[in-house]
């Protein structure tokens, strides 16, 4: 045991002294203009080093530098700078003359990809030949090379020209590359934009063997959190893994064998993008669940006290300047192409829960045209084509929709509209407007539908109950059937509807039942929550007492207006009107009788001249 620590006592002592005796012979500063001159001839970049190089052994064998920075070709600003610089060198390749760089370490760096970053060619500079190769390497018989980059604790700052400026902080980044060019990355960060946080790591396998014509990188790992204003409260989370490609001679960007959660969400697919002057995209994205609910910010619904919102507000409301910023202009779509096949087997939204979902679109440099966009609710199915047309002012939105038998009581409920209405709604229209927004509907929409509906019930509100208890006070000689329920029931319902800016007309109602039927006209306010509709009803049967009358009030329509706020419908009834036309008419057929019988009577005479001025 005591040769053993002497032995490593001994190699301690050579080690330490070697490396001693190298800091002392050979001078770092040696490599300042030898590095600089290599990156300007092997990328174009200016490498400046501020400040002299000088060694650190331990734990590594290093070269220490001051501040750093690396700039473009004509760029008015570095794309890199850092206030110091670490290169892990190999000992042995020095000892022949040779900076073999281990490791490349930034700690604290700024890297700017901005329009003031990026190269930018003099206007008179000569244009050299195609291919052109990279100066050999023969002077003093150095060879550089870089086998591993670190960046630590470091802010990337990225900016499009026109856009807003993004900006990425707590970035550390690993990669190391073998003499194949097969690079492992680790990467993470965390991005502040508009009062929202992304955190994003992940891990990669790259392969940069056919670099620049070709880049492969398989995606592992991916975490991201996405959390902040106008988002749920928990935030989205997720993970992921995919397969990615860049092809330098077509400029295109690719995916595959994408697997995506965010929260309770599945998404799988592939998809690419063609980098020209306008980009082209191309995806084919399936959900096996689509849950909205927990990936949409959700609003305290309209009828909750304000001081109740203050302590149940679910979300934090994004900036008014961002808002401002942010209004759906849809302007964006004028700077790409796109075509894009989406399915998702669940969509769960506003508490409806859609399944088969299909939908086709493209998109042709703000022309965006929705081929196909239906899934099944419940037994019913629903489909919306439709248009989106943003190379006019204000932009111009078109819905062909086409539903067969969904619950409408879904519906109503999902908008929050207090109107107490069940069956199976049908119907096929044509609106349009300037926002695909529920609140753009609401208020700014045009268009005309048919609408049909199927056991359809109206709770709150017994139209033949009204009518007969109205009778029966009126006239004691009938009864009104006892109802155990206060709804008005109608086997089949139909009308044609119109909407302009939040008015909706109704039109032709026509309705019936084994009770009564129907039919009329009306007014409903989607903005106020008001209505005014006036039905003209005949109660066909339940009907007890005189045969005379009660045949009569089978065969004629009872006015019947219906209006108010949706949450408090009031009704008036004009029973004693029709009653009373009823007993006009009745003695003016007896009358007229007696006329008849007693022609040659003198009071005949008189009573037909009473007739005439009834």
């Amino acid at each position: 045991m005591r040769r053993l620590l002497t032995t490593l006592m001994i190699l301690l002592v050579v080690i330490i002294a070697g490396l001693s005796a190298l800091v002392l012979l050979v001078n770092p500063n040696d490599f300042r203009d030898y590095m600089v001159r290599q990156v300007e001839a092997r990328s174009g970049y200016q490498l400046k080093l501020e400040g002299p190089l000088r060694w650190h052994v331990w734990p590594q064998l290093s070269i220490l530098s001051g501040r750093m920075k690396l700039t473009a070709p004509g760029a008015s600003q570095p794309m890199v700078t850092a206030d110091n610089m670490r290169l892990d060198v190999k000992l042995l390749p020095l000892l022949s003359h040779q900076l073999h760089v281990r490791q490349v370490m930034l700690k604290g760096a700024v890297v700017q990809l901005t329009p003031e970053s990026e190269a930018r060619r003099p206007k008179d500079a000569p244009i050299g030949p195609q291919g052109g190769a990279t100066p050999p390497d023969t002077e003093r018989g150095w060879s550089f090379d870089i086998s591993r980059l670190k960046v630590a604790d470091s802010v990337l700052v990225f900016q499009h020209e026109g856009d807003e400026l993004v900006t990425v902080r707590n970035l550390n980044l690993q990669m190391e590359q073998d003499e194949k060019r097969q690079a492992q990355i680790d990467f993470s960060a965390r991005v502040l934009r508009d009062q929202r946080t992304l955190d994003l790591s992940f891990n990669a396998a790259l392969n940069a063997a056919d670099y620049p014509d070709n880049l492969t990188a398989s995606i592992t790992n991916l975490q991201y959190q996405l959390r902040g204003a106008d988002l749920p409260r928990q935030g989205i989370t997720g993970q992921g893994v995919f397969n990615a490609n860049w092809q330098e001679g077509q400029k295109k960007l690719s995916f595959s064998e994408l697997q995506l959660t965010a929260n309770d969400s599945q998404l799988s697919g592939d998809g690419s993008v063609m980098l020209q002057k306008q980009p082209d995209w191309l995806l084919n994205l399936a959900f096996n669940k689509l849950n909205l609910e927990n990936l949409l910010s959700t609003q305290a619904p309209s009828t909750t006290p304000v001081a109740q919102q203050a302590q149940s507000q679910p979300v934090l409301p994004r900036p008014v300047i961002a808002d401002n910023a942010s209004e759906q202009d849809y302007s964006a779509l004028r700077g790409f192409n796109a075509r894009a096949n989406i399915s998702a087997e669940s969509v769960l939204w506003r508490g409806l829960n859609f399944t088969k979902v299909r939908a086709a679109l493209a998109n042709n440099s703000g022309l965006l045209t929705i081929s196909t966009l239906d899934g099944n609710l419940g037994a019913g199915h629903i489909s919306l084509p439709g248009s989106l047309n943003t190379k006019q002012q204000p932009a111009q939105v078109k819905f062909t929709p086409t539903i067969q038998n969904i619950e409408i009581s879904q519906v109503l409920k999902a908008f929050d509209y207090p109107i107490a209405l069940s069956g199976a709604l049908s119907m096929t229209g044509d609106f349009s407007g300037a926002q695909i927004d529920a609140n753009a509907f609401r208020q700014n929409w045009q268009g005309k539908a048919s609408v049909e509906m199927t056991n359809s019930r109206l709770e709150g509100m017994n139209f033949q109950q009204m009518i007969q208890q109205a009778v029966a006070r009126n006239n004691g000689s009938v009864q009104a059937q006892q109802f155990e329920e206060n709804a008005t029931k109608l086997e089949q319902f139909t009308t044609d509807v119109s909407l302009d800016h939040g008015k909706l007309t109704l039109n032709k109602m026509e309705g019936r039942s084994s009770m009564l039927a129907l039919n009329g006209e009306g007014t409903m306010d989607l903005v106020t929550e008001q209505c005014d509709t006036l039905f003209q009803v005949r109660v066909v049967d339940g009907w007890k007492g005189e045969g005379s009358l009660v045949e009569f009030l089978r065969q004629t329509p009872i006015p019947l207006r219906v209006y108010g706020s949706w949450k408090q419908l009031n009704y008036s009834l004009q029973v004693d009107q029709v009653l009373r036309k009823h007993l006009q008419e009745e003695a003016k057929r007896r009358l007229n009788d007696w006329a008849e019988r007693h022609k040659d009577s003198s009071k005949s005479k008189d009573v037909k001249e009473l007739l005439k001025k009834l």
